[in-house]
């Protein structure tokens, strides 16, 4: 999209920077272990590059995963019993799930972002979805 249809800061002003930075947090009810969740964790940041991301020196991408399908009672001194586990072979379609909702969750929030003014009365416009929507159907 143009510059017209879309103005971005005025880069004199703005100097251009690679950097910025983006937190993604993965919620499953799968009853995952941690060495699991980091895996689902790292699948994660393969949607953010989906979108057009790629980690630039100076950004701070993140990306973090946890289950809920295990209740430990860590006031107890006892042995965690009955502690569940989502085979290995079983867990691809998290994994395929983790980069499909992450890719969403980023082009969702494009596309509900509003006209922000910022910093130094720094404009940026929001985008017109129409245009998007027609850039988007091209690819």
């Amino acid at each position: 999209m143009p510059g017209s249809e879309v103005p971005v800061p005025d880069r004199k002003a703005v100097p251009h920077t690679e950097d910025g930075s983006i937190i993604i947090v993965v919620a499953t009810d799968a009853p995952l272990l941690s060495k699991q969740c980091d895996r689902l964790a790292r699948r994660a940041v393969l949607g953010l590059g989906r979108t057009g991301g790629f980690g630039h020196n100076g950004s701070g991408d993140y990306s973090i995963a946890f289950s809920t399908g295990n209740v430990l009672n860590l006031r107890d001194g006892d042995l965690h019993q009955g502690i569940k586990a989502l085979p290995e072979k079983d867990i691809n379609p998290l994994f395929h799930a983790a980069v499909e909702a992450t890719e969403e969750a980023i082009v969702n929030s494009i596309c509900k972002a509003t006209t922000t003014t910022g910093y130094k009365g720094r404009v940026v416009y929001e985008l017109p979805l129409e245009t998007l929507k027609s850039v988007m159907a091209a690819d």
